[in-house]
């Protein structure tokens, strides 16, 4: 087995995961220095380090660590607690590949520019959608990874591939592509989807939506009017806002303000 080959693999198949490397070694340590392994975050893993305590203390690391997506350096003594018996030590680099969230701005909209602007200096993976080229190209949103010119915006949303960390704002120009999108991203796999309209305008839209057959049940996990509140005015502000939100979501936070936060 090629560890490298695995790492790539994994990577082909869009998995969150953990390189695990021995990078340095003392004593009776089960494995030289530089042997890898990968770790994924249900805990399954490919190759070894060694076996033993070791090993199973640094996959234990390894998978909390892709949950809260941050590499370590993970250091493990020979002592009662961590139970190896060989009188060794080693220090474990824990080095986490985690997928970048997904962005996908329905409406090449003047908030949406400003908000895969900001989405970029967060990490995220950014699609702009639209039906007019003229909005929506690399010139206006030179970060996003990818831009999708389509008359019928709702197939578009339809053919996309999403996951449960992929989160839609949807702020077309017009009424009826905002229901029609809203329809589609329901049925998507997804973490968050956000509407930026009125409160008059939902109602409509929701209304709407009833009486071609969505459950009430689906529009209630709709966040609209979509932000969190700042007075946000300016596409600028409302961006601040409505990626706030979404990092709220994300990141299972409270949103208040930390002074109120214990």
């Amino acid at each position: 087995m090629n560890i490298y080959d695995e790492i790539v693999k994994a990577q082909n198949d869009k998995k969150d995961f953990a390189v695990l490397t021995i990078i340095k070694a003392d004593g009776s340590v089960p494995r030289r220095e530089n042997s890898k392994m990968i770790v994924f975050k249900n805990g399954d893993a490919i190759g070894t380090i060694g076996g033993g305590s070791l090993e199973k203390l640094s996959m234990d690391e390894a998978v909390k660590a892709i949950e809260i997506g941050e590499s370590k350096l993970l250091e493990i003594k020979s002592n009662n607690s961590s139970g190896m018996v060989c009188g060794g030590k080693g220090e474990v680099f824990i080095e986490v590949h985690k997928l970048k969230p997904k962005l996908i701005l329905c409406g090449a909209v003047h908030v949406n520019k400003a908000i895969s602007y900001i989405a970029d200096t967060v990490n995220f993976d950014i699609t702009v959608i639209d039906s007019r080229p003229e909005w929506a190209n690399k010139q206006r949103f030179p970060e996003a990874n990818n831009i999708i010119i389509d008359e019928d915006m709702d197939v578009a949303v339809g053919k996309l591939s999403s996951n449960e960390n992929t989160f839609f704002i949807i702020a077309t120009w017009d009424h009826k592509w905002d229901k029609n999108v809203l329809r589609c991203a329901l049925k998507k796999k997804h973490k968050y989807i956000g509407m930026i309209a009125s409160r008059r305008k939902v109602e409509e839209i929701f209304s709407q939506l009833i009486s071609e057959g969505v459950e009430q049940s689906s529009l209630d996990c709709v966040f609209t009017p979509v932000g969190l509140d700042i007075k946000a005015e300016t596409p600028e502000e409302i961006a601040i806002s409505v990626i706030s939100e979404i990092l709220m979501v994300k990141n299972c936070a409270t949103g208040k303000s930390l002074s109120k936060v214990k």
